[in-house]
């Protein structure tokens, strides 16, 4: 529950851990007995007996000193264990290790808020000094949970306020977070030091602004894509006068206006600042005076990138040219929301040196992406925009040989809308990028002999996401499925572990994807498949799969419950627009009563009224919009709304 590998045993291991609290250690049935140190019962749990006799009450005793000793050293050993793997499957060797690992883990991972109640995590993990917290499904981002779904951070926030007062990290993902939540972490943890919110919400400036006064060891606050409420309140103000301990602070996402010279006198009594990502409320010409202050970062969001108009424009570039001069530690570059192609020149002297460049705000064409990129022979981390077209692409491909990484978005995402990159761009990165680990590609236009070139040319893929967005589009040249493409992915690619797929896809590509995905973690479907044996496939040869998404295809009943064998190792199930029966979801519930069934409607709140079932069979038959499934130790939440039915 910890780590993000640890959620796939959380279930069994917290489940002994609920009997023994129960019914103490006798008390565990055979079924554990094995992952218990030979059932955890005599001497490999910590000494304790069983039996009822005096020379086992001597024993015991004399067993208590050795192996307290074991549990001692075995805690710092732990000390020197990082990895998520290692730290899980310590956990489960037996009774005492899963004691010991429990003792000493400072960061906790919970992939799920509903999983588990923060009382049983906090009784668990008592020495916390980190969290990592998500809530909503990834399914979110575009739109299909409703608002109001949940993922509220109170409940956790008002347990670890008691629990963990020495807390210092806290990160979100899709929560919902509102100020009084940010009001109690100020108050409540001495030496708070790092806050990172991504892609939440219910927040506004006033809360930001307690955080910068209260925490006085504040290293990190970082907003991610979040919507922020502009409260008109002057935030940045409200850090410490006489310096801080900033190392990092993003707010590229923040809307409302910020008062420019209390970002420049912050920044300028910041000398540990790192990292800095402003919003496109920066001109250049400021950011040309912030650079000056902090020569030293690392990591710099330029804001809008483009001038005011109350300075004349090529004083303005030739300032940020020399300010870029002066930035020679500077390997990360992002922002460039409100580009002035003009001053792309201004960056330069920065290429060579840079790791990560950031283009997927900037509507560039694939001229002036050439002026830049064959600059930046060091790139592993590259996003952009479909704007530059297959051209550009093939110019990433020609000069960044050590990429790694490459998310290509689309500037009109709509279905019908006319995408100016296509096969020829993967094809050129696949050929010039031999080192890439990992892709996000969105397209019109696709072929198979494409999409297996690329798992030939770059078989180290752990992440392949293809995104046709026209709905059950084939090779546009043979105007055959992308069965072929998609099969070849998962059979060259031996390491590959997230996987979305798109286009016309037939029963085929999801036998592959069963047959080769051993690895796979995390699949997302969009418009894909012919009948149930496709989801089958899946769920039944992925054995790693953790999380599967699914939208608008023709998956039915069947087709869940092929899954009922491999559901409580999962973190979740999204299901929407499919053909999945109310009847066929509450059976699923029925049979395995430590899984969380929630069917969502896709209607307002505002409409629903008191009922929920009742309406949804009324109104739209016997099938079901959205199913979202998980597993969870502390049953169904008790913040579902009105349209939210658990079964």
């Amino acid at each position: 529950m910890s780590v993000e590998e640890e959620e796939e045993n959380q279930t069994k291991m917290l489940q002994v851990e609920e009997k023994s609290d129960l019914a103490g250690v006798d008390g565990i049935d055979s079924s554990n007995k094995s992952r218990i140190c030979g059932g955890g019962i005599a001497g490999g749990g910590g000494g304790v007996s069983v039996g009822n006799d005096s020379s086992s009450s001597t024993s015991s005793s004399s067993a208590t000193f050795p192996d307290q000793v074991l549990e001692n050293v075995l805690e710092n050993v732990l000390l020197f264990l990082t990895s998520r793997h290692d730290r899980n499957s310590v956990s489960l060797v037996c009774k005492s290790w899963y004691r010991a690992e429990a003792f000493n883990r400072l960061e906790l991972f919970i992939g799920n808020c509903y999983a588990v109640s923060p009382i049983r995590a906090i009784r668990r993990f008592q020495r916390v000094r980190s969290l990592v917290l998500k809530g909503k499904p990834r399914f979110a981002d575009f739109q299909l949970v409703p608002q109001n779904w949940g993922a509220h951070f109170t409940p956790w926030v008002t347990q670890m306020s008691l629990a963990y007062p020495w807390l210092e990290k806290i990160c979100l993902k899709r929560m919902s977070i509102s100020d009084d939540d940010l009001s109690l972490i100020a108050n409540s943890f001495t030496g708070f030091k790092e806050l990172v919110l991504v892609c939440c919400e219910g927040f506004g400036t006033s809360g930001l602004a307690i955080v910068a006064s209260k925490c006085r060891q504040l290293r990190v606050l970082d907003l991610i894509e979040c919507d922020v409420i502009d409260e008109e309140i002057d935030w940045i103000s409200c850090f410490p006068e006489n310096g801080t301990c900033l190392e990092s602070l993003s707010f590229d996402c923040v809307e409302c206006a910020i008062i420019f010279e209390a970002l420049e006198r912050l920044v300028a009594r910041s000398p540990s600042l790192r990292k800095l990502r402003v919003n496109r409320n920066v001109s250049t010409g400021q950011l040309h005076r912030l650079m000056i202050r902090a020569p030293q970062l690392t990591h710099l969001g330029t804001g809008s990138f483009s001038p005011s108009d109350a300075i004349h424009q090529e004083e303005q570039e030739l300032d940020l040219f020399s300010a870029f001069t002066s930035c020679r530690s500077l390997i990360c570059l992002s922002g460039f929301r409100d580009i002035l192609p003009d001053y792309l020149p201004s960056i330069y002297p920065v290429c060579a040196n840079l790791i990560s460049l950031n283009f997927s705000y900037a509507n560039i064409d694939a001229v002036q992406l050439k002026s830049v990129i064959r600059h930046c022979h060091k790139l592993q981390v590259f996003w952009v925009l479909d704007s530059v077209c297959d051209e550009g692409l093939q110019a990433v491909a020609a000069s960044c040989k050590d990429l790694r990484e490459v998310r290509v978005f689309p500037m009109d995402a709509r279905e019908d809308s006319e995408c100016p990159v296509s096969e020829v761009g993967l094809l050129a990165i696949s050929e010039g990028c031999r080192k890439l680990r990992s892709i996000l590609y969105f397209c019109q236009r696709m072929t198979n002999a494409a999409v297996v070139a690329m798992s030939k040319n770059c078989p180290e893929l752990v992440v392949f996401r293809l995104c046709i967005m026209g709905r059950h589009l084939p090779d546009h040249i043979t105007r055959k499925p992308m069965d072929e493409g998609f099969g070849a992915i998962v059979m060259n690619c031996k390491k590959l572990t997230r996987l979305a797929v798109s286009g016309l896809l037939t029963d085929e590509a999801f036998r592959l994807i069963g047959m080769y995905g051993k690895l796979v973690r995390t699949l997302s479907v969009a418009f894909a498949g012919d009948t149930d044996d496709a989801l089958t496939y899946v769920l039944e040869g992925c054995p790693k799969l953790q999380k599967l998404e699914i939208r608008d295809s023709p998956f039915g009943d069947a087709a869940l419950f092929s899954g009922l064998h491999h559901y409580y190792n999962m973190r979740f199930l999204w299901m929407s627009a499919c053909r999945l029966s109310f009847s066929g979801c509450r059976q699923v519930a029925q049979r395995m009563p430590h899984l969380v069934v929630e069917v969502i409607k896709d209607i307002d709140e505002e409409e629903i009224g008191e009922s929920s079932v009742s309406s949804f069979k009324e109104d739209h038959g016997d099938l079901v919009e959205k199913l979202y499934m998980y597993r969870s130790l502390d049953g169904q939440r008790n913040d579902a709304p009105n349209f939210v039915s658990i079964l």
